[in-house]
């Protein structure tokens, strides 16, 4: 028998579920090791009063577990991969992207409400800046409320805080069993989803050269080119998860085609693009969409959404 595995992980619903669906997949196909999981506390595990955008998001969720592995107390870390910063501490590295399932976002209504039929001035609850700013694009009369915690948490704050809706990841909904609660699946022209949403990423140690050889049984190669090309989207424009910016790569056969956006925070000014080309230059054409958007503007309204939400602490 191969030695233990020591993996980590954060404490949420959510990541645990990710976490236990890579373990137990790794199992199958590498037999001869064993896997013990431990649970890390995270900056934005302990800080739920205040909205993600005014913490600052380098790292917010996977700071903690990048300590444990470069420690070297686990071997591993497994995330959402919407969660990994485009650039890793030194001495770390994706190991592999796994499947993708549905990216989108999605509507859960109190009232059983699509987005087009909410009321006049409703209010909806999400910490994203990136869906704030596309959804007002769309309905500019909506309030849009704050809301942190985990999904369990955020279903709950619909009532609780008297809001018409609130916008969740479709992957994670589905994956904790919320489905049925979801009112409608936002079309991609009213949210375009955050880079690397929908799927789970490992992050570990480079130059481990066992544990890179035992993840990367869990790759999944449309997802990683997809993923790829939208993380070189959002390093060019220097965002992170906390910034207006939607991406979405689609792969068919040996052909990538990216969409990009970058918003205002008041959704007024939207700017939109997209480039295709062949798998194997994901990297470059997400640079390349990148910059194509820097040229129609993207980057004052970055830097205009950073002046209006200095990050705090």
């Amino acid at each position: 028998m191969g030695r233990e595995i020591i993996v980590g992980t954060r404490a949420s619903a959510l990541a645990l579920w990710q976490t236990e669906w890579a373990v137990e997949k790794l199992k199958k196909l590498n037999p001869d090791y064993t896997f013990k999981v431990i649970e890390i506390k995270t900056k934005g595990d302990k800080i739920l009063d205040v909205a993600l955008s005014k913490i600052g998001d380098k790292g917010l969720f996977t700071k903690e577990l990048e300590v444990a592995m470069l420690d070297h107390e686990i071997d591993f870390a497994v995330h959402s991969m919407k969660d990994l910063p485009t650039k890793l501490p030194d001495g770390l590295m994706i190991g592999a992207i796994c499947e993708r399932v549905e990216p989108g976002d999605v509507l859960v209504s109190r009232e059983g409400l699509t987005f087009d039929q909410l009321p006049q001035g409703a209010r909806i609850g999400t910490s994203s800046l990136r869906r704030r700013a596309q959804l007002l694009s769309h309905r500019p009369d909506l309030q849009i409320e704050d809301i942190r915690g985990n999904v369990k948490t955020r279903l709950e704050k619909i009532v609780s805080q008297n809001l018409d809706a609130t916008v969740l990841a479709c992957a994670g909904m589905e994956r904790l069993g919320y489905g049925d609660k979801i009112t409608q699946k936002l079309p991609y022209e009213v949210s375009l989803p955050a880079v690397g949403q929908g799927s789970i990423g490992v992050e570990m140690r480079e130059n481990d050269e066992e544990i890179l050889k035992i993840v990367k049984t869990i790759e999944d190669q449309e997802a990683t080119w997809a993923i790829l090309a939208e993380r070189g989207l959002l390093r060019t424009l220097e965002g992170g998860c906390q910034i207006p910016i939607g991406a979405l790569g689609t792969v068919d056969g040996d052909s990538l085609h990216l969409k990009g956006l970058v918003a205002s925070l008041d959704g007024k000014t939207v700017l939109r693009d997209e480039i295709s080309g062949k798998v194997q230059d994901a990297e470059k054409l997400g640079i390349e969409l990148g910059r194509k958007l820097s040229a129609q503007g993207a980057d004052e309204i970055l830097c205009e959404v950073r002046r209006e939400n200095e990050y705090e602490g």
